[in-house]
């Protein structure tokens, strides 16, 4: 039962061929079994088991929920009332929230069960789940040509999508600040969906970069990503960005026509593509064409220019919340100081990692007076820009961008030490954009590598709050690429 989808799971739970705490306990003993993946940081065995009975309890009451008993796992940055919260953080390494964010309060209510935290890049500052203080995790894969190699599953969300590809739960939140979504669902081949800014309240979210940070999910289809979206997003008075906007019933979009859909192909992202990438890309396209949709070459200038705008904007962003790090409320306080300025120092210097204390310093630096102009508000000026590329460049004459998701598919644990900070920022190449612009993407999972048989996803955008436009799309990309099955050549740990 462990490889069910969250459609599966609720329709098995209503023929009453099995219970939820039944599953629940089978996906724990999966969990402990795969302990050496480190998917999660915190497993709450005694809470799933108590919300899983209430939702048998429920469902022999002839009660609903759109998530009823469906067990998943919940990316560690998401406050949970009584469970403790890390960030993958030293810092937040006991911190036991009082509330319930957002989110999670939104999944209860639809039912869902609650497996566990997962393991994250620490404070989401990461491609690859390497950052954690917890330790790194892995993907459940291996490259055909070295299977000895363990496998990074992205970052920042990795936790989440090793527990799904892993069948430790049967979906998973993430977050997605520069692509922590859908970079990780690319290399795990997972539905993985960041919504418009502001579909999802951010309230209980720990912080990094607060005008780019969106919740999301990974799920294995696109019809668990519909299901889930919607019983993640809703107006929230908690959050001040939270959109006020008619969410829809995303699953009512599956299997409709795209006849006339207009996909454009942005020539920035399809430049010096790989050749794995290259070909699922023209594969797409023909996809696309038979079922009816136009392809139209557009052209976003302000692309090579998102990268760099994104490292100032988010380390900025990020120097400014985690300034409340230090050592005296709730987060970790270093027990060597004489005085408070050593209290701060030491208790920063300590209770943060290297990556974090990396764009800390950054996102302080292009605050700082001499340099603000030079830097942030540049930054800002060209995010400005970038939203008027999509507006008038794309989006007055496209319905949906395809674009590659990453520029490669999962690497190595070893292959780290051979990269710099600055190799593993290019990872979000393709991805950064659409935060910047605050839009809706998804990554679908459409083929495998030819040498090494790892998953590759492509990327849809849309414009904002027209999430409806994806699911079409996607759902018919996903039946045509038939990544399950391609899913048999994968090589799998043992």
């Amino acid at each position: 039962m462990e490889d069910l989808t969250i459609a599966e799971t609720i329709k098995g739970l209503k023929a009453g061929n099995f219970t939820s705490r039944e599953i629940t306990e089978q996906y724990l003993a999966r969990i402990e079994k795969n302990e050496d993946l480190n998917a999660y940081i915190t497993v709450c065995a005694d809470v799933a088991l108590k919300m899983a009975s209430d939702a048998d309890n429920k469902l022999k009451n002839g009660k609903t929920g759109s998530m009823l008993g469906v067990p998943i796992a919940i990316k560690d940055l998401f406050c949970t009332k009584g469970i403790k919260t890390t960030a993958g953080s030293k810092m937040l390494s006991e911190f036991v929230p009082e509330y319930e964010s957002t989110v999670t309060h939104n999944l209860i209510d639809h039912g869902a069960v609650f497996l566990g935290k997962t393991n994250m890049d620490e404070f989401a500052m990461g491609s690859s789940n390497t950052t954690s203080y917890f330790g790194a995790c892995f993907l459940p894969y291996r490259k055909k040509t070295a299977p000895e190699m363990k496998l990074v599953p992205g970052g920042s969300s990795g936790g989440s999508a090793t527990a799904v590809a892993s069948d430790l739960c049967v979906a998973a939140t993430a977050s997605d600040t520069g692509g922590s979504i859908r970079q990780p669902a690319s290399f795990s081949g997972l539905v993985g969906i960041k919504p418009t800014y502001g579909l999802c309240s951010r309230y209980g979210m720990i912080a990094f970069a607060s005008s780019l940070d969106q919740a999301g999910s990974l799920t294995k289809t696109v019809l668990d990503s519909a299901i889930m979206l919607n019983a993640m997003a809703s107006y929230d008075t908690k959050d001040s960005t939270s959109e006020k906007v008619d969410v829809p019933d995303y699953r009512s979009q599956l299997g409709k026509s795209i006849k006339g859909i207009k996909i454009g192909l942005p020539k920035e992202y399809l430049e010096n593509l790989n050749e794995d990438s290259l070909r699922l890309v023209n594969e797409a396209k023909t996809w696309l064409e038979d079922a009816g949709c136009e392809l139209v070459d557009v052209s976003l200038k302000t692309t090579s220019y998102a990268l760099p705008a994104y490292y100032i904007i988010a380390p900025a962003e990020a120097s400014s919340n985690l300034a409340r790090y230090d050592g005296v409320k709730y987060s970790y306080r270093s027990p060597n100081y004489n005085n408070l300025n050593e209290l701060y120092v030491n208790s920063r210097s300590e209770g943060f990692g290297e990556e974090v204390k990396r764009r800390i310093l950054t996102g302080t630096y292009v605050l700082s007076a001499g340099y603000y102009d030079a830097y942030y508000t540049k930054a800002l000026e060209i995010q400005k820009m970038i939203k008027a590329d999509f507006e008038n460049n794309a989006f007055s004459k496209v319905d949906v961008l395809l674009t590659p998701t990453t520029p490669s598919t999962a690497f190595g644990i070893s292959e780290i030490d051979n990269m710099t900070p600055l190799d593993m920022y290019l990872n979000d190449i393709f991805t950064v954009t659409v935060n910047i612009a605050g839009l809706p993407a998804m990554s679908v999972p459409c083929g495998l590598s030819s040498k090494d048989k790892l998953p590759i996803g492509l990327q849809l955008i849309a414009n904002r709050f027209r999430e409806e436009d994806i699911f079409k799309v996607a759902y018919v990309m996903e039946q045509s690429a038939n990544f399950s099955t391609l899913k048999k050549e994968i090589l799998m740990r043992q």
